[in-house]
């Protein structure tokens, strides 16, 4: 009995521990006990050093800067400690051992704390709380599909994109059972994840003399008097670009508690490190009903890092150093030229585009009026022209370096897959809302290709997206609101597929005018057949071409794109410009003067412009001034941003109003009067209701000596009147009454 009473402390496995690190594992753990695993941990956080400083310890400080969970990363476990045993148990057994290293860290505050005074006015102890670790890994991620049974209840590392987040729940910790028969209560620790508690069947209270012994299952389960924390389960789907050919992506089921909850939304891209667990899922198809040892899986969440930040919707994060990179940027006199260039470098030429692009990706500020009137500050833009123009290679480049964006297609989305649509739970049988594009890019940036070849119906579904920035919806007896701050880029084509000189603005730009004032800046991109300019575009995509597989190697051009998403976040984040006094009287007589130059020219040629000049284009001009003021990080948008915005309305919406012939535009009496004659010429030769090859009619006019270009006109004049029309692919021409 020596030794008994040396005031040492002796510590029993606890039964909650099942054995595996415990006792039996001594012999290969080379005699780490629970106690001893636990003295190792807290010794990691006390005396972990700072490499590039001496006497600064990071955890100890993160404990104390933020008392509810802890990040640690197992590089520095596995530098701290040269044996090896604490990273390799945290991998081989994380279910047992992340909650000692929870407890450890939970004391190691306690003790950094000073004492406290209670309410006696004694000096007392601080109360030892909870503290969550999460891990990081500097590993590389697995595949999801490599995810088999050798991985379960080990520390796995896996990245995807989350699809879907579910409400927060309660989830027990420890159950406060109560004996039917005897009154004795009982507290059960409940598994974590999805696992349940495990409840005993029978009572252990010894029954008197003439008392009822306690029945099986006496148990009833006391919700007021059990421990939670909060759940949430979210739906994580493999990456696009890891998806191997012909297959579809994989989905796995994520389950994060406490101070994880509701910090992920649905489109975020993550990579997490977690527990690869099971669970008997309860509503599983008949045909696995009777098959007990089928389990689902499912990683249990202990740590996640945002692959991209500037993915993320929460507020970023900023070094100092960054920060001073972006002000030394922006003071520099050409940052806007240097921001342009970066802006889809692989496109030639289409310089105002870039500029348009620019400007939509760094946004004007949104208002809050006292009345509460929203203002938007996001900036919509059109692309309308011929095919092989770089229109969807713009959309694409936008998709990648906005912050958020999602990218649709006309022909494939629909009215609810871009607004909201109302879908019925499999399980519950009640209706839910899901968000469409429109809502998942709140934000950001929808980028919609082919936008003409939308259903009109689809199309008046983004009106009020467009304009006042939310989504209504009443169906199905939900009635609400959504938001959906976004800006919108557009692609579309000619009706005719390629733009055509000859036809007026009206028949090439085929959108309804509530729609295309809704843009702020339309551009009307052509292929334009020069021969130096062909030449230098041909020159510039062969090497792009021949230069791909060099350039894939070369890291900067990644840098860039996220140099740039980053300097943008930040722009939208710390600088919101408001118009300066004389940057506003500037914009207010240029306005006026364009109004009233829309006016002159609808009297001079009778019938209003294609594109309507309205209050909603001056809107236009002051959220360019503010997004030209933002990317210089300066709050007052001056005269130079009002010009230069002037400048780029004027080169697209207002060179589009003015686009295709008008047939009163450079007529001289002659020319009309030659127009005139050749008008009653081919009124001779067609009677009302006749068809005539119109190659025949151009034909036979000539041979009387007419020029053939006038008489093109003056059918391109009786069409736009109603009086003929075209059948057979423009061959045939029909004169109507």
């Amino acid at each position: 009995m020596s030794g008994w009473d040396e005031g040492a402390v002796y510590y029993s496995d606890q039964a909650q521990f099942p054995h595996g690190g415990g006792a039996t594992g001594d012999a290969e753990n080379g005699g780490t006990s629970r106690h001893a695993v636990l003295r190792k941990f807290k010794e990691f956080i006390r005396n972990f050093p700072d490499k590039s400083q001496p006497n600064v310890f990071p955890y100890r400080e993160a404990l104390l800067e933020n008392q509810n969970y802890l990040i640690i990363n197992l590089s520095d476990l596995l530098s701290y400690e040269r044996d090896q045993t604490l990273p390799e148990l945290l991998r081989q057994n994380p279910a047992d051992y992340l909650p000692l290293f929870e407890t450890a860290a939970a004391e190691v505050l306690a003790s950094l704390k000073s004492r406290v005074a209670s309410e006696s006015g004694e000096m007392e102890e601080p109360e030892i709380g909870e503290v969550q670790i999460l891990l990081r890994s500097e590993q590389d991620s697995m595949s999801m599909r490599s995810l088999g049974a050798q991985c379960i209840s080990k520390l796995v590392k896996v990245s995807g994109i989350v699809i879907a987040a579910s409400k927060t729940k309660a989830k027990a910790t420890y159950v406060t059972l109560l004996c039917k028969n005897c009154k004795n209560v009982k507290i059960v620790p409940c598994r974590p994840g999805l696992g349940g508690a495990i409840v005993p069947r029978s009572c252990d209270h010894v029954p008197q003399v003439g008392e009822d012994p306690c029945p099986i299952d006496p148990w009833v389960v006391v919700p007021d008097r059990s421990k939670y924390v909060d759940q949430q389960t979210l739906k994580l789907q493999e990456n696009p670009e890891d998806v191997p050919t012909g297959e579809l992506p994989r989905n796995m089921l994520l389950s994060i508690d406490r101070h994880l909850v509701q910090t992920i939304v649905p489109g975020t891209r993550l990579t997490i490190m977690g527990i690869y667990s099971i669970f008997q899922a309860s509503n599983s198809s008949t045909s696995h009903k009777g098959a007990v040892a089928v389990r689902q899986p499912y990683v249990r969440v202990v740590g996640l890092e945002e692959t991209n930040e500037a993915n993320s919707r929460g507020p970023a994060n900023f070094t100092v150093d960054e920060k001073e990179e972006f002000l030394k940027f922006a003071s520099d006199s050409n940052a806007y030229d240097k921001i342009c260039s970066m802006v889809a470098p692989s496109i030639f030429g289409h310089v105002d585009v870039k500029k348009a692009v620019t400007c939509l990706l760094f946004g004007g500020s949104r208002k809050f009026l006292p009345d509460g009137v929203r203002l938007r500050g996001d900036i919509n833009v059109l692309l309308l022209g011929d095919p092989s123009t770089a229109k969807s290679q713009f959309l694409k480049f936008v998709e990648k370096t906005a912050p958020v964006a999602v990218y649709t297609s006309g022909k494939g989305s629909s009215a609810a897959g871009l607004t909201a649509s109302v879908i019925r739970d499999n399980s519950s049988r009640e209706f839910y809302l899901e968000g469409g594009a429109m809502v998942l890019a709140d934000g950001g940036v929808v980028c919609i290709d082919e936008f003409d070849k939308m259903r009109p119906e689809d199309r008046v579904a983004i009106h009020e997206a467009m304009e006042q920035q939310t989504i209504s919806i009443a169906k199905a007896g939900i009635t609400t609101v959504l938001n959906s701050r976004t800006s919108v880029l557009a692609a579309a084509n000619p009706p005719s597929g390629r733009y055509d000189d000859l036809k007026t603005a009206q028949d090439n730009i085929d959108l309804q005018t509530t729609i295309l004032s809704r843009f702020d800046l339309i551009f009307i991109v052509k292929d334009i057949r020069k021969y130096d300019q062909d030449k230098r575009i041909a020159s510039h995509i062969v090497r792009v071409h021949a230069s791909a597989e060099a350039s894939r190697d070369d890291t900067r051009t990644s840098k860039e794109y996220n140099w740039l998403k980053r300097y943008i976040q930040y722009c939208k984040t710390n600088c919101h410009p408001r118009l300066s006094d004389s940057a506003a009287s500037m914009l207010q007589e240029s306005y006026v003067k364009i109004r009233q130059d829309m006016r002159r020219q609808s009297n001079e040629t009778g019938e209003a412009a294609a594109i309507p000049i309205t209050v909603r284009q001056l809107e236009a001009i002051v959220r360019l001034s503010e997004a030209l003021a933002r990317m210089r990080l300066s709050q007052v948008a001056n005269e130079d941003h009002v010009s230069e915005a002037i400048r780029l309305f004027n080169t697209s919406t207002m060179d589009a109003a003015r686009s295709g012939i008008n047939q009163h535009i450079n007529l001289t009496p002659e020319m009309a009067n030659e127009i005139k004659q050749a008008e009653t010429q081919i009124k001779r030769r067609m009677g009302i209701g006749s068809h005539i090859s119109e190659r025949r009619l151009v034909d036979e006019l000539t041979r009387m000596g007419m020029n053939e270009s006038i008489v093109r006109r003056a059918l391109i004049i009786m069409h736009q009147r109603d009086e003929v029309e075209y059948k057979r692919e423009r061959r045939v021409i029909v004169r109507k009454a």
